[in-house]
């Protein structure tokens, strides 16, 4: 049994960057024997393992054929007979297919090191199109700030263009495409995959509605997120791509926020727009929200209504008979709101 550290923790590594996680890859061993070492099964299409010590994950050197829709269409095969080299031809691209040993001897059957060299994205084998994710990933590869100037070659670009053409895009599973929108707003240039994914033709079915992406970089995943809606004027399904409830929040609270318009509203409109936004629970995230640059002129405002707002002593509709209740929360917004703009 050899043991072997694979893919992007190796890339990162020779462009001198920390790896957060590493990827090894075992070579001649099997399920049974992985199991007698300690390590414990968690792959379910094919066999990954935690380390009993390290809890990293091992997986079996394998080949994969392709035989359905999606990156879960894969038929894979794997024993004892099955190479390192064998294992890195089926991956994405040269870069990600190097790997170390024990002795930290590289092993670059595909000509990887040159390619990080010449800053070049080049897809290890034809068979790359033949996994849909892959022309994700190349976006959210080009959010990391150390991979965001490679080129894509020629050969690797008409393959990734082929996946937008297919219906293949359309099999992946929702949770699978928001893990790499998420990794991508987590990154330093998350309009990069925003600005991969249109200019290589990757919009059907997920992310047909963008069309901006001018965000700001230095703000949390979640404002990114409110930022792109917001541009793209709140048109992006989020019930398709099962967007986590904390990010619905924030869109939604960018939203109504984005309604208030001080200068036509009613004070009834307003008091209805502000109930909506709760600002007794969601203050803190309004807060954050007045950070984007679409509100930079009504920003002073808003804050020193949430201010006058938050200073009423709304604790006294608990003593209140229940049919004045409406009448004197009114009067608290309509306190707030003059103080406001006196």
């Amino acid at each position: 049994m050899k043991v072997f550290q694979v893919g992007g923790s190796v890339r990162d590594e020779i462009l001198g960057v920390e790896a957060n996680d590493k990827d090894w890859v075992v070579v001649g061993s099997s399920p049974e024997k992985m199991v007698a070492e300690g390590f414990k099964a968690i792959g379910k299409d094919f066999p990954v393992f935690l380390h009993p010590e390290s809890n990293e994950e091992y997986a079996l050197a394998r080949t994969e054929k392709k035989s359905g829709k999606g990156y879960k269409g894969f038929t894979f095969y794997f024993d004892e007979s099955v190479t390192l080299e064998e294992d890195l031809k089926r991956r994405d691209f040269t870069i990600n297919s190097i790997a170390k040993d024990a002795n930290g001897n590289l092993i670059d059957p595909h000509r990887g090191l040159e390619d990080i060299k010449n800053k070049i994205f080049r897809q290890t084998s034809q068979s790359f199109s033949e996994d849909p994710l892959r022309a994700l990933r190349y976006a959210r590869f080009k959010t990391y700030s150390h991979l965001s100037d490679f080129n894509l070659n020629d050969s690797t670009k008409e393959s990734i263009k082929n996946i937008g053409q297919s219906d293949e895009l359309a099999h992946l599973s929702a949770d699978r495409v928001w893990m790499e929108v998420e990794k991508a707003l987590s990154s330093q240039k998350s309009a990069n995959f925003f600005s991969s994914i249109i200019s290589l033709g990757l919009t059907e079915p997920w992310f047909s509605k963008v069309k901006h992406f001018d965000i700001d970089e230095s703000n949390s995943p979640q404002l990114k997120w409110a930022e792109i809606q917001s541009l793209n004027t709140h048109s992006i399904p989020q019930h398709k791509l099962g967007v986590p409830k904390e990010f619905v929040e924030y869109c939604y609270l960018s939203h109504q926020l984005e309604k208030i318009d001080i200068d036509t509203l009613t004070d009834d409109l307003l008091i209805d727009a502000l109930e909506e936004l709760n600002l007794h629970r969601n203050h803190i995230k309004v807060v954050e929200i007045l950070k984007l640059k679409l509100f930079d002129d009504k920003r002073d405002y808003y804050i020193k209504l949430k201010d006058n707002i938050l200073s009423k002593d709304f604790s006294i509709l608990g003593q209140a008979p229940k049919e004045d209740v409406m009448e004197i929360k009114r009067d608290l917004y309509i306190e707030a709101i003059k103080e406001t703009f006196k």
